[in-house]
């Protein structure tokens, strides 16, 4: 039996993040020189993040070619809104309840069991993965009347939580040359509107019934940005008037006369974005941020925030975690209230993360961001149009305690963007280049395409870097959200050229035990589902092989496994001689 009695264990969390301004000598083991398509997990470790599928399985109709991208993707009056082209459109999109399998006959009276039906026309076509079906009534949670794998589709199964979804209903056709869109949702009068802009045609409301009407103040057609605060529409970013703040009457975002209460301010700088936050309106400008204070016209006055730092895209420009933030010239910072009621104090976030920033800030038009308000998480992303989705990067950025974690994304490229919550429910879309309405966190893929997650710890030197270790053991905590296979891999001295390089060890949870509870048992073609757990947070001992000054760990899942969380490691190792 071999002598473990020298064998010395160095136990660490997964923590702190992804970091890459600072030496390995001075990071702490916890920390990650890789980790990406992995979240800083606010339960603890870094978790394999979720991926996307299509929302509305219908592709958004095109006006005159097929590279037009989606302008605007989001939420409203239980419909997804989009616009693409020179036209707005509306549709319905919920998810299955119960599964379907491909030998059930609907011709006429079958039943689809779905989350809700809101939002739905009474009677129409829906598409469940590529199968067409046809519905000629509906119930808050069901349709009825169903026939299936109309228009020569195919009778498939469909899962459970599989996107329902309804054909577009065009809402506006007349929005010539019109840009990525800016929206608010509103309520003036005890009645939920919508109001978009776009950069060229003039503002447009849409009540909860989708009915169009144009706001007819010249003034403020064009314009890119739009925000209600104080009762009152404020509409900015005319490319002929771009630093001009434009405000309607009190209750009314078509009412323009002065006497009324509406007017106009101006900014000395091109605004580039506004977000209301703690009563204040704040004004984003390219070199300077502005905070509008007030009620009325009688007292509106604008504050400089700061004169020498400003945000290059309005679309990273987000509340998160009780501040505002957004991407200044120097990465992103945060506008965060201090103890002294109505100051301001301004602070860069992602020094950790910051050549990120460096490689990818000089072309950031095309920047998108969006944040998931359950995760306390904040996600950029670098969308430029020569780059293609597969090597888009982004930023993952989380709030832990009194600090931030960051990781980075690979492989997600949207056009638009836009978060909502609906009762508890927290939905996250984005509009693509290739026409569809994607929603986040679904899913163990990129509407097909696998995810690779990719971790590598610091070049760990457990104190010595002088003194030569050979490894043993590696024990792993982690915990898995379904059947998992991944590699784990060490890497010695830096990795420099001669090191030793030991082949992979195969991760997986197929050895781990299952624990059951209260189960339903079926076969696989039963329309209720059995499921199988592991263990919570299993310990996987795997013995590894090779020795130097440094060790380095690398977990790479090849993408092809669900999500699932590093808790951390434990290495056992025995002291050899000094170089």
């Amino acid at each position: 039996m071999p002598d473990t009695s020298t064998l010395q264990p160095t136990a660490f969390n997964c923590e702190g993040g992804l970091v890459l301004n600072r030496s390995t000598f001075l990071m702490q083991p916890g920390e990650a020189l890789v980790l990406e398509n992995f979240e800083p997990d606010v339960e603890g470790g870094y978790r394999r993040i979720n991926g996307f599928r299509k929302y509305v399985n219908q592709i958004v109709p095109q006006t005159s070619s097929s590279t037009e991208k989606v302008l605007m993707s989001l939420r409203f009056a239980d419909k997804v809104v989009a616009a693409r082209g020179e036209k707005i459109f509306s549709t319905g999109s919920t998810e299955l309840s119960q599964k379907i399998i491909s030998t059930t006959a609907m011709s006429g009276s079958g039943t689809l069991n779905v989350d809700s039906t809101a939002g739905f026309s009474s009677s129409g076509t829906l598409l469940i993965d590529s199968e067409e079906f046809t519905y000629t009534g509906v119930t808050s949670t069901t349709f009825t009347g169903v026939t299936r794998s109309t228009t020569s589709t195919t009778a498939a199964n469909h899962s459970v939580d599989a996107a329902v979804s309804e054909n577009w209903t065009e809402r506006d056709a007349s929005r010539t040359s019109a840009d990525k869109y800016g929206f608010e949702r509103f309520n003036f009068d005890g009645n939920e509107k919508l109001i978009c802009v776009d950069g060229a045609n003039a503002p447009v409301v849409f009540n909860s019934s989708m009915t169009a009407t144009d706001v007819s103040e010249s003034s403020v057609a064009g314009s890119k940005f739009v925000a209600a605060f104080r009762n009152h529409m404020f509409y900015a970013g005319k490319s002929t008037t771009s630093s001009t703040l434009v405000f309607s009457e009190p209750f009314d975002e078509d009412g323009f006369v002065v006497n009324d209460g509406a007017g106009s301010i101006n900014v000395d700088d091109t605004i580039v974005g506004l977000k209301v936050f703690r009563d204040n309106l704040f004004i984003f400008c390219e070199n300077r941020i502005f905070k509008l204070t007030g009620s009325a016209l009688a007292n509106f006055a604008v504050e400089p925030v700061t004169r020498n730092i400003g945000c290059v895209n309005g679309n990273t420009i987000q509340e998160f975690a009780g501040d505002l933030i957004f991407l200044g010239p120097d990465g992103l910072r945060t506008v965060a209230g201090t103890a002294r009621i109505g100051d301001v104090e301004l602070g860069t976030i992602s020094k950790n993360v910051q050549s990120l920033f460096d490689e990818n800030i000089r072309d950031s038009s095309l920047f998108e961001s969006v944040v998931i308000p359950d995760k306390t998480q904040y996600r950029i992303f670098f969308t430029k149009d020569t780059v293609s989705a597969s090597r888009t990067k982004g930023v993952i950025c989380v709030m832990k305690g009194d600090g931030f974690e960051f990781a980075e994304s690979l492989g997600i490229k949207p056009s638009c963007s836009d978060t909502h919550v609906e009762a508890g429910d927290v939905i996250v879309i984005h509009g693509g280049f290739d026409g569809f309405v994607q929603r986040q966190e679904k899913g163990s893929t990129f509407d097909g395409t696998s995810i690779l997650g990719r971790y590598r710890s610091p070049d760990l030197n457990f104190g010595d870097v002088g003194i030569r270790k050979s490894m043993h053991r590696v024990i792993l905590n982690y915990k898995p959200e379904a059947n998992i296979s991944a590699d784990l891999f060490l890497r010695y001295d830096n990795e420099a050229v001669g090191a030793s390089r030991p082949a992979a060890y195969s991760l997986t949870t197929a050895t781990l035990g299952a624990q059951y509870g209260t189960s339903t048992y079926s076969t696989a073609s039963s329309t209720t589902q059995f499921v199988y757990g592991g263990g919570s947070q299993p310990l996987v001992r795997q013995p590894v092989e090779g020795s130097g000054f440094t060790v380095a760990l690398k977990i790479d899942d090849n993408g092809a496994s669900p999500p699932y969380s590093l808790k951390g490691f434990q290495l056992e190792y025995q002291v050899g001689a000094r170089r």
